[in-house]
């Protein structure tokens, strides 16, 4: 048997994406507390008081505590002054106190006769007492000087002797442990010698043989730590007459390319702006700009010892600067869209990210700033410097922004202090059943700290009665529960939460309150029991948070504050939400990968009287509303036509195919109605109100990583009877998804159930097993007690599960039972045989259970398993409800067992996922 696997080290953002809570119930363990700085993070989200320049930094570099800032300015001024006050000159060039963000006092002005002089590239010796600045030049303090100078970093004075001549702006520089002074850019000549677009020279400024004779100009470049090789980046397509775009190893004599990246391995839209290397990695990373969605705009992460790449971040977003710190490799960029590493779609752009050189999973480090003035692009060069004991990371660039407040073309960042609170949680309260208070919340974000830790309070205490650490990122914020079992019916009860860094606490979340219920909704536990992994019932009273009812924690977000808990509700019990038709919408805050033909359901009650139709529920690409941000692949759509008929359809593949069922009547008549549209093997089949109103034979659909949205998306002129609004106006509730084809009984169920209110006879209760464990034939002597189940005839596998049935409530009796159950991740997991539930006579333990000594079985058949042939899917079973009445108030066994060859694989009670337990599901009701 093969067991669950954990994500691959180039998971990328898959691992990250799946951070989802179970349910947390008032009995378990208490989690640890979070870290500030959650590792390997190095410096905190908080920019410390740095000085600003009134133009663009181009290029930092670090020796003894200073900081180094070439570009295109003329002034600095103190953090918080307004560009023209405070000023001190500062022409291109100036130099700062690392720990202090305040000038040095080392002036240089950097200018030309004619023209706009600028620092392009900065770098420093290997000994620290030479910077090197190269850019667009012709004079230092009015002494001559073309394109490239010689600092003492002791004195800041120009080094007499070293007068190379460059023809055109120096953009890249680099210093070999020999002195020699490695330098890329717009460039054909150094002191009058042909060198195209790259060069060297010597300490004293003499020309050297490095000449990689690039066809096109290049941005940067690194000499590797054991001086053997240059590595090169820019615009040239050909390096010594050698096919290499944008990126090449060449030999540190001759420059002679001894490593070559052809074909596609850069885009020939892409160019390459920065080089790093970083030793104790035995890494050197890559940062590309280019242009359109197939270019490349990300890093890499390239083998120094094979010069071949590690892994690749496709994320787009034009990477302009690189620095690796304990083992942390920052970026500067302003990336938007990581749909292509199944990541967070196009979006708001962000301009300092952070990722481990290991994976390029994104890290829980996340400070920004704006586009800034120039192209616009952002920050456009990092620098490490140590000072007092401290490491500091300075960020040099466009921007006039840091984390939304006023600051030009610099800032610093450091490891301690960490003084940013996580946001206040947002939280949704239910009372699902009885005896139980459900309390849901959106995990917290902080920009510095993935990993949080939450404290729930109860009814203004000041002791909290839960604590449990989550995960979460920008594009990630999965929701968390705690299952309040300490309730008494009837009581009304109120919750808080805060969420911690481990140094800083957000403040207390809203108050929230809910009556604690005497029995359960009918309708919502038929949803739940019949497998709904995404359920919204929109009974929040306001915020941004749509709890998801179902054990998935698949919350929602609602958009542009729709209209809150209308009545009357399409589901006694519960609330409805408004949408204007315009913006509202709600969408998962959790990116889902489908793959076709994996089957589904989707459900939802509407109303409207609208007669311009609209998009009810779809599956998108994206999460905006913005151009650009909407969804531009969609399929799997609910939507009215503009005369009020329902449709629901799905594009094949990538073609231009939209299957479409249209129902033959109108539902925009202001009432109520019951929607639900299946896909599977069979086909597709629209509901309206408990009725089959229309099917389709097609069984595909598109494969891609998307969202579900309520209310609204883009829509192409590809789908039939395309509605005038693509946003829909009047009302939605109980929206759910299953990942399973509701059978026509059970939609016809879940229609009449809605009107039934809870009542005081009914009572639903959901047990765990309380142990488990399955035996295997072939080997007879050995207990297996893991996270799977399995059953098979041939060779044979037979699983037992023990569950604690409780008394029947006084005045009830069992009515139904169900077992619920997932089939694992294995291949083989799915089986085309049945598998029948059957009594367990004998006594067995799941520690010591083996075939020898496996227990004796009953006759009686419970319930039979047929039909589960996907994987990782979830299904259930009606089991013999007066066959278990009888067993009330025991510990109650029963089998899993087969006749046939096919192997059914199920998750257990050990899985670390709460909802793909195997769940006991009774439902009790009047005598």
């Amino acid at each position: 048997m093969t067991p669950p696997r954990g994500p691959g080290r180039g998971a990328v953002f898959a691992a990250v994406l799946a951070l989802t809570a179970g349910v947390l119930t008032a009995s378990a363990v208490t989690a640890p507390p979070a870290l500030a700085l959650t590792p390997p993070v190095g410096f905190t989200a908080d920019n410390l008081s740095t000085y600003q320049t009134n133009g663009i930094v181009w290029s930092l570099a670090e020796a003894n505590g200073v900081v180094y800032a070439g570009g295109t300015f003329s002034n600095v001024r103190p953090a918080g002054s307004p560009a023209g006050s405070n000023t001190t000159s500062a022409v291109n060039f100036a130099a700062f106190d690392a720990a202090t963000g305040a000038p040095t006092g080392c002036s240089l002005s950097f200018t030309r006769s004619s023209g706009t002089a600028t620092v392009r590239a900065l770098a420093v010796s290997p000994d620290r007492s030479t910077l090197y600045a190269g850019g667009y030049f012709n004079a230092v303090n009015g002494t001559g000087a073309n394109g490239l100078v010689a600092i003492n970093t002791a004195t800041c004075t120009l080094r007499p002797g070293f007068a190379p001549n460059f023809g055109a702006t120096v953009r890249a520089l680099d210093v070999a442990a020999d002195g020699t002074v490695h330098a890329g850019g717009d460039f054909q000549s150094i002191n009058g010698q042909t060198r195209r677009f790259f060069g060297a020279v010597t300490a004293a400024g003499a020309v050297t043989g490095w000449n990689p004779d690039a066809d096109r100009p290049g941005r940067t470049l690194k000499v590797t730590p054991d001086g053997q090789h240059v590595l090169i980046g820019g615009d040239f397509f050909t390096v010594g007459g050698v096919n290499s775009h944008a990126l090449a190893v060449t030999a540190a004599g001759s420059g002679a390319p001894t490593r070559a990246y052809t074909g596609n391995f850069i885009p020939s839209t892409a160019v390459i702006k920065n080089i790093i290397t970083d030793p104790a990695s035995d890494g050197w990373y890559v940062g590309g700009e280019g242009a359109g969605g197939n270019s490349f705009d990300g890093r890499l992460a390239m083998g120094l010892d094979t010069f071949d790449q590690r892994w690749r971040d496709t994320c787009q977003g034009a990477t302009q600067a690189l620095r690796v710190y304990q083992g942390v490799l920052y970026a500067a960029s302003h990336v938007h869209d990581c749909s292509t590493m199944g990541g967070f779609p196009n979006q708001v752009r962000k301009h300092l990210t952070a990722q481990s050189v290991d994976d390029p999973a994104m890290l829980g480090w996340l400070p920004d700033t704006n586009d800034g003035i120039g192209e616009p692009v952002g920050p456009r060069a990092l620098t490490v410097s140590s000072r007092g004991g401290r490491d500091f990371l300075w960020v040099g660039g466009e921007f006039t922004t840091v984390n939304g407040v006023a600051q030009q073309a610099l800032t610093r960042f450091a490891g301690t202090p960490d003084t940013g609170a996580p946001a206040a949680p947002a939280v949704s309260l239910s009372a699902p059943r009885a005896g139980e208070v459900r309390v849901s919340w959106r995990s917290s974000l902080d920009l510095d700290d993935s990993l949080l830790t939450y404290r729930v309070y109860r009814n203004g205490g000041s002791t909290p009665v839960y604590t449990t650490t989550g995960s979460s990122l920008f594009f990630s914020r999965p929701q968390l529960t705690f299952t309040d079992t300490d309730v008494v019916a009837g009581r009304s009860y109120s919750y808080r939460i805060t969420a911690s860094d481990g140094t800083n606490t957000s403040a207390l979340s809203a108050n929230a309150s809910v009556t604690a219920a005497g029995s359960s909704g009918p309708y919502a536990q038929r949803v739940l029991a019949d497998g709904a992994e995404l359920y919204w019932r929109y009974d929040e009273a306001g915020g941004a948070f749509a709890a998801d009812a179902s054990d998935s924690q698949d919350g929602g977000v609602y958009m542009n504050a729709p209209s809150y808990r209308a009545t009357p509700s399409a589901v006694a019990g519960s609330a409805a939400l408004t949408l204007n038709g315009t913006d509202e919408y709600v969408y998962s805050d959790r990116l889902h990968h489908y793959t076709s033909p994996a089957p589904y359901s989707i459900e939802t009650w509407f109303r409207t009287n609208t007669a311009r139709g609209g998009r009810i529920v779809g599956f998108g690409r994206n999460i905006g509303t913005a151009q650009g941000h909407t969804s531009g692949i969609s399929d799997k759509l609910l939507y009215l036509t503009d005369n009020g008929r329902l449709a629901f359809g799905v594009q094949v593949g990538s073609t231009a195919g939209r299957p479409t069922v249209t129902s033959a009547a109108s539902y925009n008549d202001n009432a109520w109605h019951h929607a639900v549209a299946t896909q599977g093997p069979s086909g597709m089949r629209l509901y309206v109100d408990g009725v089959s109103v229309g099917s389709d034979a097609t069984a595909g659909n598109r494969s891609y990583n998307g969202y579900w949205r309520v209310g609204g998306d883009a829509m192409s002129n590809a789908w039939p009877n395309r509605p005038t609004s693509t946003y829909f106006a009047g009302q939605v509730d109980e929206t759910a998804v299953y990942p399973s084809v509701l059978t026509a009984a059970q939609v016809a169920a879940h229609h009449d159930l809605a009107d039934t209110p809870s009542g005081p006879g009914e009572t639903t209760v959901s047990l765990q097993p309380a142990e488990d464990a399955y035996v295997n034939g072939v080997a007879a002597n050995t207990t297996y007690d893991d996270s799977q189940l399995a059953s098979r005839g041939a060779t044979p596998y037979l699983s037992y599960l023990r569950y604690p049935l409780p008394a029947a409530p006084a005045g009830q009796e069992l009515k139904s039972a169900r077992l619920t159950f997932r089939t694992s991740s294995d291949s083989t997991a799915g089986s085309a045989d049945s598998h029948t539930l059957v009594p367990v006579t004998g006594a067995w333990t799941e520690s010591a259970v083996t075939y020898s000594t496996r227990p004796s079985l009953a006759t009686t058949v419970l319930g039979t398993i047929s039909g589960a042939t996907a994987v990782s899917t979830d299904y259930s079973v009606e089991l013999n409800a007066p066959a278990l009445g009888g067993a009330l108030g025991s510990a109650y066994s029963l089998a899993l067992t087969s006749s046939g060859t096919d192997s059914l694989r199920i998750w257990s009670g050990e899985v670390a996922t709460a909802a793909y337990r195997p769940q006991l599901v009774l439902t009790f009701g009047a005598e």
